[in-house]
């Protein structure tokens, strides 16, 4: 399967699939869209207002792989559920990190 994520020069960018007010804070895995383009897979426990659970999928992210939420920024998909995020930080060491939680 391939990878949600592309590394570029000094960041890493991530596609996830948000579902908000989830019940719980989860990064659960990585699945195929309709157009089989894959993406990472996270639940909040936060509802979808004035960017609440944008805010707490950042804060998952960077609690999840040990970075700091100033490296994080959502690039597209503000009130979507489709999300593109930008990773400000040595792509191979997100990417290891990803791999690690993700038991892949």
């Amino acid at each position: 399967m391939t990878r949600p994520w592309q590394a570029a020069d000094g960041h890493l960018v991530l596609a996830i699939r948000l579902t908000p007010n989830g019940g719980r804070d989860e990064i659960s895995g990585i699945e195929l869209d309709a157009d089989d383009k894959p993406h990472l897979k996270a639940r909040v426990s936060v509802v979808p207002e004035k960017g609440k659970a944008n805010k707490a999928l950042i804060a998952l992210l960077a609690k999840s792989l040990g970075l700091a939420k100033s490296s994080v920024t959502l690039v597209s998909g503000d009130t979507a559920r489709k999300k593109i995020l930008r990773i400000d930080v040595e792509p191979e060491d997100v990417i290891r990190k990803l791999e690690a939680l993700l038991r892949l």
